[in-house]
């Protein structure tokens, strides 16, 4: 046969070149239309757990997600490498290598079955593991062909560390857990990058077996497994013999943990604010918030059976919220738990007073060396009286926002005007509830006589510490910043925190001094009618802190109030806070005399009008002793008291010598006085409206 020419030769080769290009890209085009017409089935990869994390990206609470699962998403970077080397030792040591289905396992497999004359080796590569997750079928042939087919698929739409996500995210722990996460959480607490060599080793033998390994239930099983895993990474080169011998030393979980549920009422709320979200951030600071929490469960234990409270702390400086505690627990349907109480609108009893009481130093109303009588007084059908059913008479501005006394706050409320305060608060984007039928605020706002909610006062109350101005709280940290509201000056704020600062701590809290001295905590308590709500706020430089005891149900809690029960918790609670060094907010501005027009906030000259007043009572008059009378003093020890006693004028009465108060009269029309020896002294007697006579006595 005569040879081929050689142009022959290289038409014949160009010929086959040019079929087998050709059926390749025939072959190609056929790939790709059987792709599109068949996309990977992903719906199990994307039904994922939300998971809400702390400002640390720590999580604080995780959900179940649609068909009940724990479920995470998961990549290569979530864990150690030394995982990565254990896993595809021993489930697939060519992974790096094969398209998704490795043949050599495959023929490797055949051949051992066939002699073995059942199955005892499987082929499956790490893709085709992921295929069998994404879409379960019975372990048929045919299934096994479509197994195949989709390993190929992923490998060319996801590549190598796609596929490996996958698996990360969807192998099988037992039970409803599902992925290295969840798995990693449940059994060992920690995230995964934080796994020793044998609880690694573990979770990659898991999943072949869940249901049988699972260490809670079958220990020794699952420790059989792992140690499995250990020796295959010691024959593949991955470990060493003698990590492995001490992996093997590390006991296996005797139970499952639960996953993070910290702040479940903030984390509901944000959750649903991202429905398409896995993962949602917030401001928290998760180490604080979970020692509020324990905090919170320990105190109901001293509460009424069906008592709850509530916790709010806020960075000043950011308006940050760091810890959000809704209830004791969540799920204790005797205290209502998963009622949200940092939300819920109750009445806040005396809280809202410094922020009258700032208004009124705005408007040039009070000065807080104002003169003001703590005394039975009707505002029309109106008569509020103090927590203890007393008065205190004659005393300043600055002592009654200090004792929270009543009387005084509705006088100033009055000359600042209920609608304009509520208004001054809206703005500052705090909302008040008028009672059922009420078409306006009256005078009773300033004693609780409406409703607001712990997380619109802690908003309040932080204003305190920004110079009066307010704006949105912040639990989510790319939120906007908020436009700012002026609700007081900077002048009437300082003022306010500064008196509140000189409010004593309840009975029995004893604060660090050095604490206390670097930043006093600026102290007001509250209390609903009935006892049914109790409240306390601090403010310092840098935090503000607001809680709420009570009853959902708002039964009362007889012996329950805002100083005895709220603010004992509110110090337990800065005392969790890292030590305040800002500045406190000092003397008041003006600590002299007050303006002479300021010097005197009278019933009279607001609408309330003293009942005494009201019976037509004269100004007092001194009946003993009378002017220019010469006593003979029987002791000038100061054993032996001059009695002195007055007529007509409202009650209390005060007693001032030579100016200086010495006596007051709350009840009783008279009064004792110890004089310090012989002299010229003048003696005068003051009614609750100001009116006054005296008498100059020589005492011999």
């Amino acid at each position: 046969m005569r040879a081929m020419s050689a142009s022959r030769v290289r038409r014949t080769v160009a010929g086959v070149l040019s079929v087998g290009v050709a059926g390749a890209g025939l072959l190609a085009a056929g790939a790709a239309t059987l792709d599109a017409l068949f996309p990977p089935p992903l719906d199990r990869l994307h039904d994922l757990s939300v998971t809400v994390t702390d400002r640390s990206g720590d999580p604080l609470r995780v959900f179940l997600n649609r068909s009940g699962a724990w479920r995470l998403p998961a990549g290569a970077e979530a864990v150690d490498p030394l995982f990565l080397g254990l896993l595809t030792a021993y489930e697939d040591r060519r992974f790096s290598q094969h398209p998704g289905v490795d043949p050599a396992a495959m023929a490797r497999a055949a051949v051992q079955n066939l002699a073995a004359g059942r199955v005892v080796s499987g082929a499956s590569t790490l893709s085709m593991q992921v295929a069998r997750l994404l879409e379960p079928r019975p372990r048929t042939f045919s299934a096994k062909l479509v197994e195949t087919a989709r390993a190929l698929q992923l490998e060319w739409r996801y590549g190598k560390p796609g596929v490996l996500g996958m698996y990360l995210t969807l192998a099988p722990y037992g039970g409803n857990v599902e992925g290295i996460r969840a798995a990693s959480l449940t059994l060992f607490g920690k995230p995964p990058r934080e796994l020793t060599v044998g609880e690694a080793a573990l979770l990659v033998a898991l999943p072949q077996a869940p249901s049988l390994l699972r260490p809670d239930r079958a220990a020794e099983r699952a420790r059989a497994a792992r140690d499995k895993v250990l020796d295959r990474a010691v024959a593949a080169g991955v470990l060493a013999p003698r990590a492995a011998e001490e992996a093997k030393t590390e006991p296996v979980p005797s139970a499952r943990l639960a996953l993070p549920s910290s702040a479940p009422h903030l984390a509901r709320t944000v959750k649903a604010r991202h429905p398409a979200e896995t993962v949602v951030a917030t401001t928290l600071d998760g180490y604080l918030q979970r020692g509020l929490e324990d905090l919170a469960r320990r105190e109901r234990e001293t509460l009424h059976e069906r008592a709850g409270l509530a916790i709010l702390v806020i960075d000043n400086r950011t308006r940050a919220v760091l810890a959000y505690v809704g209830s004791p627990d969540a799920l204790d349907e005797r205290r209502q738990g998963p009622i949200d109480m940092v939300r819920a609108v109750r009445s806040p009893g005396s809280a809202l007073k410094p922020f009258i009481y700032g208004l009124g130093f705005d408007d040039g109303v009070i000065h807080p060396l104002t003169q003001v009588a703590d005394v039975s007084t009707r505002f029309g059908d109106y008569a509020p009286r103090n927590f203890d059913r007393g008065f205190s008479g004659e005393l300043t501005i600055r002592e009654a926002l200090q004792r929270s006394l009543n009387v005084p706050a509705v006088l100033v409320l009055d000359r600042v005007g209920p609608v304009r305060f509520a208004d001054a608060l809206r703005r500052a984007g705090a909302r008040l509830v008028l009672p059922a039928g009420a078409s306006q605020p009256g005078l009773p706002v300033a004693l609780g006589g409406a409703s607001i909610s712990l997380w619109d006062m802690a908003g309040l109350y932080a204003g305190l510490a920004r110079g009066g101005l307010t704006a949105p709280l912040r639990v989510e940290p790319d939120a906007p910043a908020g436009i700012e509201s002026r609700l007081l000056s900077a002048a009437a704020a300082q003022q306010v925190r500064a008196i509140l600062e000189g409010t004593a701590p309840p009975a029995g809290v004893v604060q660090d001094p050095a604490f206390q001295s670097a930043s006093p905590i600026a102290l007001k308590t509250g209390t609903s009618y009935g006892f049914r709500d109790a409240w306390a706020f601090g403010v310092t430089e840098r935090y503000t802190v607001g809680v709420w005891v009570g009853r959902p149900d708002g039964t009362p809690s007889p012996d329950r109030f805002g100083r005895n029960t709220a603010a004992p918790l509110l110090y337990r609670v800065f005392d969790r806070l890292p030590r305040d060094r800002g500045r406190p907010a000092g003397p008041l501005a003006a600590d002299a005399t007050p303006p002479a027009l300021l010097g005197r906030l009278s019933a009279g000259e607001a609408a309330g009008q003293p009942v005494a007043a009201a019976r037509g009572l004269d100004k007092p008059r001194l009946v003993f002793p009378s002017d220019r009378m010469v006593l003979e003093a029987l002791a000038l020890d100061g054993t032996e008291p001059l009695k002195l006693s007055a007529s007509g004028g409202r009650r209390p009465l005060s007693w001032l010598v030579n100016g200086r108060r010495v006596a007051i009269s709350p009840i009783r029309r008279d009064a004792e006085w110890r004089p310090d020896g012989p002299g010229t002294v003048r003696i005068t007697v003051v009614d609750a409206d100001g009116r006054s006579d005296s008498a100059t006595v020589e005492i011999r």
